[in-house]
């Protein structure tokens, strides 16, 4: 993993050398700079991105808390002071943790390897979902997209014929909201009132008809040029 950019904010200059040496031996951490003042400490943030700022609370002019307050949300914070009535404050700007002074390295890794967790967690891609719930008759069924035929719109209903099902589901909802909700690269729309799913369409006719499940669809005069150019890459 890419070591997390971080500064230190203290107004005690001990206390910035305590914390620099516990970054210099962790590898995870790359430090950009340090301060005694908060108000530099802001300036330092407006302009450049730091994804961790390790910062006391009680510090003259602006405290921990204001500052933290005018950071976005990319800059993540563990907090470090004495006090422990502050923590309850801490959590309330989302701090990744609360270091009490006197800090010991134990600790400081411990909230280190949280920190890693949440950037991690951060990176991580959402699974594309693979199926969608419908209200049918009053209750929700589960469809899996890799089921779907086709879709056919019914002015403020449509209807979802699936494969192996005897009936369509019908379920009110608009053709709009459903290309929402259908992945892109395995369902198209061919013509006002048909979506179809591309990988079940067995054959295709001179006339820009396409045949799937038990049906005929033409693809009409405002989708042709779309569909013309899928079936031209798909070959």
């Amino acid at each position: 993993m890419t070591p997390i950019t971080c500064i230190i904010v203290d107004d005690e200059p001990l206390a910035v050398k305590l914390l620099e040496s516990f970054v210099a031996k962790t590898p995870q951490l790359q430090l950009l700079a340090s301060f005694t003042d908060s108000v530099e400490a802001l300036c330092f943030l407006r302009e450049h991105p730091v994804q961790l700022a390790f910062m006391d609370i009680q510090m003259p002019d602006m405290n921990g808390m204001e500052l933290s307050h005018m950071l976005t949300g990319d800059t993540k914070i563990i907090f470090t002071t004495a006090f422990k009535e502050y923590a309850f404050e801490s959590y309330e700007v989302s701090a990744i943790d609360f270091l009490l002074k006197p800090i010991r390295y134990n600790k400081f890794i411990a909230a280190v390897e949280k920190a890693e967790q949440w950037f991690s967690h951060q990176k991580e891609t959402p699974s594309t979902p693979k199926t969608m719930f419908l209200r049918v008759d009053g209750e929700l069924r589960q469809v899996n997209f890799d089921n779907i035929l086709y879709v056919e719109g019914m002015k403020d209903y449509v209807r979802f014929h699936i494969e192996g099902e005897r009936l369509p589901l019908t379920t009110h909802m608009t053709m709009k909201a459903v290309e929402d909700a259908l992945p892109a690269e395995d369902f198209m729309r061919i013509n006002r009132s048909y979506i179809v799913r591309l990988d079940k369409i067995r054959t295709v006719d001179r006339n820009l008809c396409a045949y799937i499940g038990n049906e005929i669809i033409r693809v009409t005069e405002a989708y042709r040029e779309a569909f013309e150019r899928y079936c031209s890459n798909a070959s």
